[in-house]
């Protein structure tokens, strides 16, 4: 049996990224907890890991180190420790200790040497050892005996995985950490020297910095960028180099009082853990101590087993708010809170036509507030007046001091704007502060894992039943709008909302907390995104109502011609919108081949079935394909957009969704832009409707080609990635190296089929649909493939080591480490596996594009309001951006978006940006 390893916890490292990660939790005293929460919880999560292991728990001690005697400068640039953390310090150590652990201090010397020192002696006694940290100067002592684990991260590192990440062996780390210094420590490395280029030189050298300075002379032969120059920046840098390398060293001989036999659990100190949890209101972990102690005297004792009561849930207190002087309780209550839960009633789901009808409030868990405004039912009790209120709230809910976590919050900022305080349209609420939305923590913490509404989610992550909204206000046509429904029911419903989204938020953010590239896409990308979507849904856009009309009447045309072709076809009239006609016309009377049944055994007519038959050039079939086509874009677009334009603001107003795609791409619905085909006159004639106003223009930016991009970054193919830096037509480069011709020779045909060739195998498709799609047989559509991974080995790599790490993890990644996780990808079922395994090659790239555009919409955003210019965003499809510009400031505003757009993320090819200018937005395109 393999001895178990010892773990070493890096204590400073995880108190320091709790306190920034995880959210402020304070006691009702004041006392901030949340730090203390955090790295508890990390070290339950180990000591279940690692049964049986000896521990160490290691933290920094007061005072300087030898480092600071070293280098005077040391550290000097990091911010002096924040008052609520230097105030977890004490409490966090005392309950490490009452938990069992070994906790160690040592004065002189940083957590880093005592690690050192207790790992490597573990190893020389060919003890394995697990050192759990997130620093990254750990990786220095990876060996065969030691590896690092990343508990916040779930990620292991072993000699592999150091070479695999930083690109050098563990044993070369001082070397690459003594030539990129490191800012956080105010170690000053050589200027100018990234990770790349750090990694470059060691491989290049093939051993540390003495041999690198004992080398220089080969440098500017390297394959690194600026190797010329390089020589001369080592030798102005070098004595700057070696005293780098002295301060990165971990050092592995400090004297230490304790030996490894030392270093074992104990049983936790359950009367001050008691007393410890009472002081940090850590309410859960009490109750379960207690409860751990009723179970060992019922064991004791198993005859006192009927009278012993559950322990009690917590009740909620939830107050309606009717007078001033409670309002004036909770507006105090609101503007102490380090952060607080909102949310909003209205009348209806549309956010830019429903009216505000109450807003509630939360402040901590099971404790929460609603403030009727506008309740109308007979015999209602007086409330507050709505503009008194809403003017008294505005300051607290505008200021972005105030933090605040909403469910879906993006709907009720939209209400809060929209609110007309006074009556006046433009004077509503500008919501500031929202720092979490418990919906898209859920959302990024597992998008597929369920459902993104409060509902499911407290049933989820809390095993809490919400009051739905029809067992208060009734079902179908008979259901009462909020403002009907009676206070009694109404109150503790919609303080229930602020209460459990409270309660989500601090459930799923201490989850998130723990893989913090997921913490990242949370706050980097998601939630800076939520006030962008706003501003767009409200700005709506433009679009010719006459001119949908007169397309919409020659959409009917064409449908009763397709129609007419049908009949003809078929030898008889029939309806086409029938699918047990259709059904014995295509199967009965034409005879074609039953591709799928549904599941009551008749012959499918559904869409991909009709599409299926029509490649294989059965005429009705076509025809059918074209007449649903026609019909799909009248019934939803030109018949359905003119009803759709609000009459307040005279504009088309989509609602953007964040939480539904699974890779991270928006949606929009009411109206569904995403949807508009731009590969048919008839999809691009319905672009032309949208139009900009007077005195204005369109302006699209598009992303080219951002998918085969990001495939050249992920799989570091050096042809693609040098057809993209040398700025070719990638489509017609791929052509070039597959039917063997120069570049100047590739002719459309052959350009085409490689565009097929390039985006076919990103998604998984096969030879054989190859084939159809280019129209070569299967044998030849294969040929293609191999030419094509023989050309560009790197990608046929990515795809293969994407497919092997999704089924060891269960999930793959994208650029900014979204996640996207595969239950089928080890399913015993081919079809799914093979389904799953393509999803894992596709998703990175369309969710690290999804994560682009976003970071794009907010860069542009952040532009055009500190810029005041007349200009504003209206619609985001796909990878294109859409805006309203005013004429005169076209070409300075398309310089910028393609500056803003094009520096939305660091790739190892450039990102290139296309903008059009029309008077609509095909013109444009």
């Amino acid at each position: 049996m393999s001895q178990a390893p010892l773990v070493l916890v890096d204590g400073s490292s995880y108190l320091y990224r709790a306190f920034h990660a995880l959210p402020p939790l304070t006691t009702s005293k004041g006392l901030p907890t949340g730090a203390v929460k955090g790295v508890l919880n990390m070290l339950k999560s180990l000591r279940k890991q690692y049964p049986g292991s000896p521990f160490a728990v290691v933290f920094d001690a007061k005072g300087g180190t030898f480092r600071d005697d070293m280098y005077a400068e040391y550290k000097a640039n990091r911010p002096s420790m924040p008052d609520d953390m230097r105030l977890q310090i004490e409490p966090l150590h005392q309950s490490v200790i009452a938990l069992g652990f070994p906790l160690l201090c040592v004065e002189g010397v940083e957590a880093d040497d005592v690690i050192g020192t207790l790992a490597r002696s573990s190893a020389a006694a060919n003890r394995p050892v697990v050192i759990s940290t997130g620093d990254k100067d750990m990786a220095q002592l990876v060996d065969g005996h030691i590896t690092l684990v990343n508990t916040m991260t779930g990620s292991s590192m072993d000699i592999d995985g150091v070479k695999e990440k930083f690109g050098v062996a563990p044993e070369q780390i001082i070397d690459y950490l003594a030539l990129m210094g490191d800012s956080s420590d105010n170690i000053p490395g050589v200027p100018g020297i990234g990770p790349k280029t750090a990694s470059g030189l060691l491989v290049g050298v093939n051993g540390g910095i003495k041999e690198l300075y004992e080398q220089l002379d080969i440098v500017p032969t390297l394959p690194i960028r600026g190797a010329k120059t390089l020589p001369a920046k080592l030798e102005e840098h070098r004595e700057s180099a070696f005293l780098s390398y002295q301060l990165a060293t971990i050092k592995c001989d400090v004297p230490l009082d304790v030996g490894l036999d030392d270093l074992h659990l104990i049983e936790p100190d359950r009367e001050k853990l008691l007393e410890l949890y009472t002081l940090l209101e850590f309410k859960s972990w009490f109750d379960e101590i207690q409860r751990d102690a009723k179970r060992v005297e019922l064991k004791a004792a198993p005859v006192a087993e009927e009278v012993v009561e559950a322990v009690a849930p917590t009740e909620a207190s939830y107050t309606t708010i009717l007078d001033q002087a409670t309002f004036d309780v909770w507006l105090k209550k609101l503007n102490d809170a380090k952060l607080f839960a909102f949310d909003t009633e209205t009348t209806g789901i549309d956010a830019q036509q429903a009216q505000l009808v109450g807003v509630s409030f939360a402040v901590q868990p099971h404790e929460a507030a609603y403030i009727p405004l506008t309740h109308s039912y007979i015999d209602a009790p007086e409330q507050l007046d709505r503009d008194t209120v809403l003017l008294a709230l505005k300051p607290l809910l505008e200021d972005p001091t105030k933090l605040k976590v909403g469910q879906h919050a993006k709907f009720d900022m939209n209400i809060l704007a929209n609110c007309a305080i006074g009556g006046d349209p433009a004077h509503g609420i500008t919501v500031r502060g929202i720092a979490f939305d418990t919906m898209l923590e859920s959302y990024v913490l597992n998008s597929t894992a369920t459902r993104h509404d409060m509902d499911s989610l407290a049933k989820k992550y809390l095993d809490y039943d919400t009051v739905a909204f029809q067992d208060i206000a009734g079902k179908g046509a008979k259901q009462l709008t909020f403002d009907q429904i009676a206070l009694e029911q109404a109150g503790p419903y919609a303080a229930e909302d602020a209460d459990i989204t409270l309660r989500l938020h601090q459930a799923l953010f201490a989850q998130l907390s723990a893989i913090p590239s997921l913490a990242s896409v949370l706050t980097d990308i998601e939630i800076p995104l939520v006030p962008v979507l706003a501003r767009i849904e409200r700005q709506g856009a433009l679009v010719d109502k006459d001119l949908l009309g007169i397309q919409s009447i020659e959409l009917g045309n064409k449908m009763v011609e397709l129609e007419r072709q049908a009949f003809e076809i078929a030898g008889e009239e029939f309806n086409l919108g029938s699918p047990k006609q259709l059904g014995a016309i295509l199967y009965e009377k034409l005879g074609l081949p039953v591709l799928k049944k549904t599941g009551k055994g008749q012959a499918s007519t559904a869409e991909e079935v009709l599409a299926k038959l029509a490649e294989d050039d059965y005429p009705l079939p076509k025809v059918l394909m074209q007449y649903r086509s026609m019909s799909k874009l009248k019934s939803t677009y030109t018949d359905r957009l003119p009803e759709q334009i609000n009459p307040r603001t005279g504009r088309i107003h989509t609602s953007y969704h964040q939480a539904v795609a699974a890779t991270g791409r928006l949606s929009s619905s009411d109206p569904n832009l995403q949807n508009i085909p731009v590969r048919t006159a008839e999809g691009r004639r319905i672009r032309q409707a949208f139009v900009a106003p007077k005195g204005y223009k369109m302006l699209a930016a598009d992303y080219s080609q951002i998918e085969l991009r990001i495939m050249a970054h992920l799989s570091k193919d050096e042809g693609l990635m040098n057809a993209f830096r040398d700025n070719l037509d990638v489509h017609t480069a791929t052509a070039a190296e597959v039917f063997k011709v120069e570049l100047g020779e590739v002719t459309s045909d052959q350009r085409r089929s490689a565009k097929a060739i390039n985006f076919g195998l990103i998604y998984g498709m096969g030879a054989q649909k190859l084939g159809k799609d280019i129209g070569v047989d299967t044998k030849t559509a294969k040929a293609y493939i191999d030419v094509y991974f023989a050309r560009y080995p790197g990608v046929r790599e990515y795809m293969e080591r994407t497919r092997a790490q999704a089924a060891d993890q269960g999930y793959v990644e994208t650029f900014f480490g979204r996640r996207l996780y595969l239950p089928d990808i080890n399913s015993n079922k081919p079809q799914e596996r093979a389904a799953a395994e393509r999803t894992a090659i596709n998703a990175p790239m369309q969710g690290t594009a999804a994560d682009i555009i976003k970071k794009a919409m907010v860069r542009v955003d952040n532009w055009l309001t500190e810029s005041g210019l007349d200009a504003k965003v209206i619609l985001q499809v796909h990878d294109e951006l859409v805006l309203e510009v005013r004429e005169d400031l076209v070409a300075q505003v398309s310089e910028k978006i393609r500056e803003h757009m094009s520096a939305a993320a660091q790739l190892d090819v450039p990102l290139l940006v296309e903008v059009g200018v029309g008077n609509n937005w095909d013109e444009a395109h």
